[in-house]
């Protein structure tokens, strides 16, 4: 059989739109608002043929296909590769990329230890991070918003928190970035962190061994489930693993995102601190304006329908989410970012039972970082442009600029 980007070619009914784009192009990846706009204009399921994919962007669409983990699955691939046909890169994902039964049991297990009630345990000590980084900040005339707050917060606390003996920060940060280029094509992005892949996923691995861990740390809960026989020792060294993408990488996005936008809308920095109870409401639509992972897909796991439309066996759908945070059939002047706008049900963290399972800490780590400068910060001004830094997955930034006036 030939496939296509390690999947099945799909012949589509004749009825669905065609949209004649290539959604990995580093041009849509730097800026996506035109192809979010034109997938949601085309229809309610739409046919890519340069990946031979179905895609879903209007708001409605997504969230069922997303949520629907019986029909559409992930345990054939959170990307285009389809897991029944092709042997991935590496072992499957026991929590992004399995599904009932096996997923609840992994499931279980990591929310435990990244409950509400084990982040609050965490946060004197994300706080009093914050306060150090915030004023060494502020001492700077100028700083770079991506390396010097966005990943120096995260690769602070994070691994702490997780009890990691050894700290190597670029690699924590490009762990992530190889993980979720993985998903994407073969493009240069793809190919060039399977390059980087040995060396860093090694480092990976090693660092989160039971034994260059504490045994008063996240990883130490996750290897006690193994030891109570709630899932296998292998499991719990994979779930381990799975940390550093739900609490380094998906956090310094956040971060980095959060920045930018208070960075361009000032007024908003200052609704923000004359009311720092909208700081989680603030990265609620933080996550839903900038929408940190921007695209999974879901495979067709018998014949389905989608808006009405057919769906056969092996399909694969791609899951536009950062078109549907910004479905104006959704979102009242969805352009428009507003720290007060409490955009319950975006799509950033997922739906259903794959909605990210790090989302407590991701919140957690940026409601420390922006109490303080919310105390500290009289203004974030841009010091230059932002760029951003193509990736098949995730939307984030590669440099920030910026000059933090102080109170």
């Amino acid at each position: 059989m030939t496939l296509i980007e390690g999947h099945r070619p799909l012949t589509p009914d004749p009825s669905i739109p065609v949209l004649d784009i290539d959604p990995y192009s580093d041009e849509i990846l730097l800026d996506p608002a035109p192809y979010h706009a034109a997938l949601r204009d085309a229809g309610p399921l739409v046919y890519i043929p340069r990946y031979s994919v179905l895609a879903v962007g209007r708001y409605d669409e997504t969230r069922k296909t997303f949520s629907d983990h019986e029909n559409f699955v992930s345990s054939r691939g959170i990307g285009l590769n389809d897991f029944k046909l092709e042997k991935p890169w590496r072992p499957p994902s026991i929590i992004l990329e399995v599904d009932p039964p096996d997923h609840t049991k992994t499931r279980k297990v990591m929310s435990k230890a990244l409950s509400p009630k084990i982040v609050r345990t965490l946060m004197n000590d994300f706080t009093a991070a914050a306060e150090v980084l915030v004023d060494r900040l502020l001492e700077k005339s100028e700083i770079e918003g991506v390396v010097d707050l966005a990943e120096a917060f995260p690769t602070t606390v994070f691994p702490a928190a997780v009890g990691m003996k050894d700290v190597n920060a670029r690699h924590l940060v490009d762990y992530g970035a190889i993980v979720f280029n993985a998903v994407g094509p073969d493009n240069d992005l793809r190919r060039r962190a399977m390059e980087r892949a040995p060396e860093v996923g090694g480092w990976i691995t090693a660092a989160c061994a039971r034994d260059r861990l504490t045994d008063d740390g996240l990883g130490a809960l996750v290897y006690s489930a193994a030891d109570a026989g709630e899932i296998s020792h292998e499991e719990a060294a994979m779930l381990v693993r799975s940390f550093l993408s739900a609490g380094v990488d998906t956090t310094v996005t956040g971060i980095g995102n959060a920045l930018w936008c208070l960075s361009q809308n000032p007024d908003q920095w200052e609704v923000l601190k004359a009311n720092t109870l909208l700081i989680r409401p603030c990265f609620e639509e933080v996550l839903r304006y900038t929408s940190p992972v921007h695209t999974f897909l879901r495979t067709a796991n018998l014949d389905a329908e989608i808006a009405g439309y057919p769906v056969p066996e092996g399909a694969k759908i791609m899951c536009a989410l950062g078109a549907a945070n910004m479905d104006p059939a959704k979102w009242h002047d969805p352009e428009a970012f507003r720290v007060d706008r409490k955009p319950v049900g975006h799509m950033a963290f997922g739906a259903g039972i794959h909605g990210c399972v790090g989302q407590n800490i991701a919140r957690g780590e940026l409601e420390a970082v922006l109490s303080v400068m919310a105390r500290k910060v009289a203004r974030i001004e841009p010091a230059g442009e932002a760029v951003w830094r193509p990736n098949n997955a995730i939307h984030a930034l590669d440099r920030l600029p910026l000059k933090l006036i102080p109170n």
